[in-house]
């Protein structure tokens, strides 16, 4: 979705809600915990909505359009305490922006005939297209068909683009004429906060901000309730340390409280989850995912995360790296360290020698070894804090990265002789934008 391209191209992640009343506003009211809800902003007059375009479609005599039409859906769906189409959720992170779209399966032949214009737009856009713009992705592979939410059948998609793009996705909602919908956008993520106005005033939008770690813990039960088209939502690594017979095997996570939940997004954040409603946040470090990407680009000069990884397969991260080897000269028995071991990241580098005969790729996987280390040596002192056995890794780090994910599986059970499980997940990077599609579900 490169800037520009949204607009042509497609017309296609505490319990608290932040509140975005003005002073002169009345209070927000409470809820039974004593939390305040978040007042909707009120949309802009309609009055101000652009005429029809000359040769429009015009309506058959009798037949509901504009206000009146979106009045009458309205009505209906309150009287069946759900939203109005589309049915959106949005993470809008640090790096990259995810987006879920819900797609009715079961429209009705009265439904279709009063469906508005732009609705229809919306939906034909976004299901018939894989790309969108130059860097829109819609995650095809994720899909997940045949589900049921709030009584009505249809498919979820998984959409993602970078978040510097993000002026020119609330520009498309514009154009689109989104507002016309009624639509509330429940969003989540940082960038929730640093939007909203522009939604407000660029796209005339409604924006509800929820908490990105309630979110998170949402979307993840929910999506390993309902399974992946059949199959298992959780898997780890057999043997990930041996390329020949490392396996990626389905874990039933049918039992998962307690559990950590290492989110490893542009940083990284790590929860203890003891129940639906019981979680906390243990700890977190700024080495995450934008981390290894913005080195890379330093180092390199690759300019996608996609390369990055690409040059990183590549590598040979023990021309950057000191081992314990190259101290001792092999293993440090007395505290049980493998010569193999990382002693200092990027400790060759002070040789002059050492930098010339490096290369792009051995300085790139380097660099996703030292992060990918990190997150592991955080994690596994965390779970042994929470006394804690299961530990599962989600984030769009981990999207295309198996190096990280089989040293993520692998470290966890060496350092911790095999009493810690790294669990990974199919959908890892979208989590936080399935629980504020959850939380739309909720405002009728």
């Amino acid at each position: 979705m490169g800037p520009g391209r949204l607009g042509a191209p497609m017309e296609r992640h505490s319990s608290v809600v932040a509140t975005s009343t003005s002073s002169t506003q009345d209070p927000a009211p409470e809820e039974p915990d004593g939390r305040r809800q978040e007042p909707l902003r009120r949309r802009a007059n309609s009055a101000s909505a652009p005429a029809p375009a000359e040769g429009a479609r015009r309506e058959r005599p009798g037949s509901f359009s504009g206000a009146a039409l979106v009045s009458r859906q309205r009505v209906e769906s309150l009287k069946k305490n759900r939203p109005l189409f589309p049915w959106f959720g949005l993470d809008i992170g640090g790096t990259l922006v995810k987006l879920v779209y819900f797609e009715p399966k079961d429209i009705t032949a009265e439904e279709e005939e009063e469906e508005v214009e732009s609705l229809k737009s919306i939906r034909k856009y976004l299901t018939s297209n894989v790309a969108y713009g130059s860097t829109g992705i819609r995650d095809v592979h994720l899909e997940l068909k045949d589900l049921t939410l709030c009584g009505r059948k249809g498919n979820l998609h998984f959409i993602r683009f970078p978040t510097h793009d993000m002026p020119a996705f609330i520009q498309m909602g514009r154009d689109k004429n989104f507002s016309s919908l009624h639509t509330v956008f429940c969003a989540t993520g940082g960038g929730a906060y640093k939007f909203e106005q522009d939604f407000l005033t660029i796209g005339d939008l409604q924006l509800c901000k929820l908490d990105e770690l309630d979110c998170l813990i949402k979307g993840i039960l929910y999506i390993d309730s309902v399974g992946f088209n059949g199959r298992s939502q959780c898997y780890y690594f057999e043997n990930p340390a041996d390329s020949e017979k490392c396996q990626k095997l389905p874990f039933d996570l049918k039992n998962p409280y307690p559990l950590l939940l290492v989110n490893i997004g542009s940083g990284v954040s790590i929860l203890a989850v003891y129940s639906k409603d019981n979680y906390k946040r243990v700890t977190g470090t700024s080495l995450g995912g934008g981390t290894f990407f913005g080195l890379c680009c330093l180092l390199t000069g690759c300019t996608t995360f996609e390369e990055a990884l690409e040059m990183a397969s590549r590598g040979d991260s023990t021309k950057v790296d000191k081992l314990v080897r190259d101290i001792y000269g092999g293993d440090y028995e007395r505290f049980g360290l493998p010569g193999w071991a990382v002693a200092s990241s990027f400790g060759n580098m002070m040789s002059k020698e050492k930098r010339e005969a490096v290369s792009k790729e051995d300085l790139a996987r380097a660099t996703l070894i030292t992060i990918t280390n990190n997150i592991g040596s955080i994690a596994r002192m965390c779970a042994l804090n929470e006394n804690i056995n299961q530990v599962v890794f989600v984030g769009n780090f981990l999207r295309v990265n198996t190096i990280a994910m089989r040293l993520l599986a692998y470290a966890l059970d060496y350092w911790s002789k095999g009493q810690l499980k790294a669990l990974f997940s199919e959908h890892e990077g979208y989590f936080g934008a399935v629980g504020a599609l959850l939380e739309l579900l909720k405002i009728p």
